[in-house]
C-alpha cells in the first residue's frame, strides 16, 4: 500500500521496484490481489497490464488501521495506546511536541472527544 499511495497507482512491475527486499513478482501480484479483495485497492486496466490504485486516502487508511490497532491491542483506550507509544520512543518527547500534544488534547477537551 505504501508504494500505491506513494505513487497514486502503480503495475505489480512497478510495487515490485519499490519494495526494499521485495518477494518475487508472482507474490507481489498476489498480494494486490488480496488487497483488491479485501477492499484496500482497486485495478483498472492498460493495455495488457493492471494498474492498481489505493481506494482510500492515505490519511483514512492510517486513521482506519489505527481505529483496529486501537480496538485490538489497546481495548480501545487511547490513554494506555499514547502511553505504550512515548514507553517505546527511542527519544524523548520535545518541546515542541508536548505543546502539538497539548493542543490537541486541549481541542479533544472541547469538542467532548
Amino acid at each position: 500500500m505504501e508504494v500505491l499511495h506513494t505513487r497514486g497507482q502503480a503495475s505489480a512491475a512497478e510495487v515490485l521496484a519499490g519494495i526494499p527486499d521485495a518477494p518475487s513478482y508472482s507474490a507481489v501480484r498476489a498480494l494486490l490481489r488480496i488487497l483488491e479483495d479485501k477492499g484496500y485497492a482497486r485495478h483498472r486496466r492498460e493495455g495488457m497490464r493492471y494498474v492498481y490504485l489505493p481506494k482510500e486516502s492515505r490519511e483514512r487508511a492510517s486513521r482506519s488501521a489505527l481505529k483496529r490497532v486501537l480496538s485490538t491491542f489497546f481495548n480501545g483506550s487511547v490513554d494506555q495506546a499514547v502511553a505504550a507509544l512515548l514507553e517505546a520512543s527511542d527519544k524523548p518527547l520535545t518541546e515542541s511536541e508536548v505543546n502539538r500534544l497539548q493542543g490537541i488534547i486541549n481541542q479533544a477537551k472541547k469538542e467532548g472527544h
